[in-house]
């Protein structure tokens, strides 16, 4: 049978099992529902015990990494790299493997000096019946979900004459009903939407024919319009989803690295994001027809590391790779709270912080308005190398990635 087909069938069929078992159809991915760093859970216990929540399992064969894990259905993905190649691994919520399959050689190539940092940066994306994994070194396969049989692949390098960042490519595939996007980078194919459960090329633009960055699409969804809003390693730009057109940008000034790392955050009409690159935290207005921008305020001593910013009502929130968390007042435009504490990735669910900063330290946070106050706090004592990953929280349970080891914490009062 032409694979193809063969794919297509496997989908249909992986369809009909996730409807008869009463699976949900929504996307998880990195940083929750929207992307947006908030995940859904009440009842969270608001004061840790002295050595942290109770530790329920971790695992110690995912292999290298800094990509998230993401949770659903009740199945556990994450990607990992062993000795050079690339898997995506499926856990149940007790931490016991339900399957791995391999995606390709992983980063860093044989040739290059850069085997301290080798592993997936992007976190999978799954829709319904299937999960997608991007690897480092740019290759996106699609396995079905229960089974992990792989259905297609794409290689954005080879197929597409992508440019890969020297660190590899770290975004987290993007879905939206029948297309995903992502941004091989380069001067022709430098976003490209595929069908979803073929890998076919659906449009293909060349944006601004920039290099790539470390950051993830955002979709944003108007009246009339679908917007994806990306960062590539000069611009912030917005295109048109359903066609590739370049909508509008804005060049990022005075940069140091030329690169970007945070996610944008879009709210009440406005895009928010913070730069990595020496152009400060910025709103822009989004035009009701999604074709136009135009900046409102701008602060340019915010500088953030690897991590994106999160909104909840009136203010913004990042850590600084000053050691500080900020917060800003988003309708006046200024730092309005700042709290010292190790920069790292942020979260928030059940109106708490949860920050898992680059020397291990996990904190948790209250925040009344713009008042914010450390509660609780532990290490992370298991895992090698980094602590780059973001956490996930899913049914009470906060789950991080170390390097090799997936760890699983009860935050919830009802267990």
């Amino acid at each position: 049978m032409h694979m193809k087909i063969k794919s297509l069938l496997y989908l249909i069929l992986a369809g009909f099992i996730f409807q008869s078992a009463g699976f949900t159809q929504s996307i998880a991915q990195w940083r929750g529902d929207n992307r947006e760093g908030i995940y859904s859970g009440n009842n969270l216990i608001k004061i840790w015990p002295e050595n942290g929540p109770s530790l329920l399992w971790s695992v110690e064969n995912i292999g290298n990494g800094y990509s998230s894990p993401v949770a659903a259905n009740n199945i556990l993905y994450v990607n990992g790299e062993i000795n050079n190649a690339g898997y995506l691994f499926a856990f149940d919520v007790k931490g016991n493997l339900l399957w791995k399959s391999p995606n390709g050689a992983e980063y860093p190539q044989s040739d290059t000096s850069s085997e301290k940092y080798s592993g997936p940066r992007s976190t999978p994306t799954v829709k319904d019946e299937v999960v997608y994994s991007c690897s480092g070194l740019g290759r996106i396969g699609c396995f079905n979900a229960l089974t992990g049989e792989e259905l297609w692949n794409v290689d954005m390098v080879k197929d597409f004459g992508g440019m890969m960042h020297e660190a590899g490519y770290a975004e987290s595939l993007l879905i939206d009903g029948d297309l995903l996007y992502c941004f091989p980078g380069g001067k022709e194919n430098n976003a490209v939407a595929l069908n979803r459960f073929t890998g076919k090329s659906v449009w293909t633009s060349k944006v601004l024919g920039d290099s790539v960055s470390f950051s993830s699409p955002l979709m944003v969804t108007l009246p009339t319009l679908k917007v994806i809003v990306n960062f590539s390693s000069k611009y912030i730009f917005g295109l048109n989803a359903a066609t590739g057109e370049l909508l509008w940008s804005q060049k990022q000034e005075n940069a140091r690295y030329n690169q970007q790392y945070s996610t944008p955050v879009y709210a009440g009409g406005n895009i928010y994001y913070v730069s990595g690159n020496g152009n400060g935290a910025v709103k822009l207005e989004l035009s009701a027809d999604g074709k136009k921008i135009k900046e409102i305020w701008r602060i340019p001593n915010s500088l953030n590391g690897l991590n994106s910013p999160i909104h909840i009502n009136d203010f913004l929130y990042f850590t600084d790779v000053r050691q500080k968390l900020k917060c800003i007042d988003i309708n006046r435009g200024i730092v309005v709270d700042s709290l010292r504490i190790n920069r790292g990735s942020l979260i928030s669910a059940d109106g708490m912080f949860f920050c898992y900063s680059e020397t291990g330290q996990v904190s948790l946070i209250k925040s009344e308005g713009s008042k914010m106050e450390i509660v609780s706090k532990f290490k992370v004592d298991k895992g090698t190398r980094e602590h780059l990953s973001t956490p996930a929280i899913f049914n009470g349970v906060m789950y991080i990635r170390h390097g090799n080891t997936l760890l699983a914490y009860n935050i919830s009062k009802d267990m």
